[in-house]
């Protein structure tokens, strides 16, 4: 079944399973998928099913819709493609019926190779991984409550303010910072960039928001 990988900054954040005829993208709620940044238009973009193919339409939006880095209006994805909204990058996924034969154009060749080789997104990531994870928030209102780790990515923080995901990995959990203007702390020191790995009785702060990453 053909599906979405939406990631930023390289960090998975969500996935869809395509399972209607017509799937709407937009920052409003009553999208069939939601990316709530304001780079992205209420309306942005629609996936249209028809048989094996798939189509992507931009609806006018304000920023546009990228397909391998370039500009469409309306665009056939091929297995792998990757999605380009605001900052946000999605990752077409379609291994079973892949992409029409008629399209594999011997000028497409060295472009197919190079989506093959990339790395896989959640190459890395294993649900069975460090069980009995989670985490405890130390302050304000919601001080004592616990979150347990239980999912392959947990996001924490308020979209369009500060979030942030945490991902269980093969080696065990990462931290790393997807959105917004306060950058979370990890033991006092700012996370930018790649993950970084946490550890048993880490203390992470979020937009003023002190938690404990706790592990057995």
């Amino acid at each position: 079944m053909p599906k979405l990988i939406v990631s930023i900054d390289g960090v998975v954040i969500k996935e869809f399973q395509l399972t209607k005829d017509r799937t709407t993208l937009g920052r409003r709620p009553y999208n069939d998928i939601v990316i709530d940044n304001l780079a992205v238009s209420g309306e942005h973009a629609v996936l249209q099913m028809t048989g094996n193919e798939i189509y992507l339409e931009d609806l006018n939006s304000t920023n546009g819709s990228y397909v391998n880095g370039k500009s469409i209006k309306k665009q056939l994805l091929h297995n792998n493609d990757t999605i380009e909204v605001g900052k946000y990058k999605i990752r077409f996924v379609n291994e079973v019926a892949g992409a029409p034969v008629g399209d594999r154009t011997s000028a497409a060749a060295p472009l197919a190779a190079a989506r093959a080789s990339a790395p896989a997104p959640m190459a890395s990531f294993d649900a069975g991984a460090r069980p009995g994870a989670a985490i405890k928030v130390l302050s304000g209102a919601a001080a004592g409550r616990e979150v347990q780790l239980v999912k392959v990515i947990t996001t924490i923080g308020k979209p369009g303010v500060a979030v942030a995901a945490i991902t269980r990995r093969a080696l065990g959990f990462v931290v790393a910072h997807v959105e917004g203007a306060s950058v979370p702390t990890l033991n006092g020191i700012p996370v930018r960039g790649e993950p970084v790995m946490l550890k048993n009785g880490d203390v992470l702060e979020l937009a003023g928001t002190r938690m404990q990453f706790m592990q057995d």
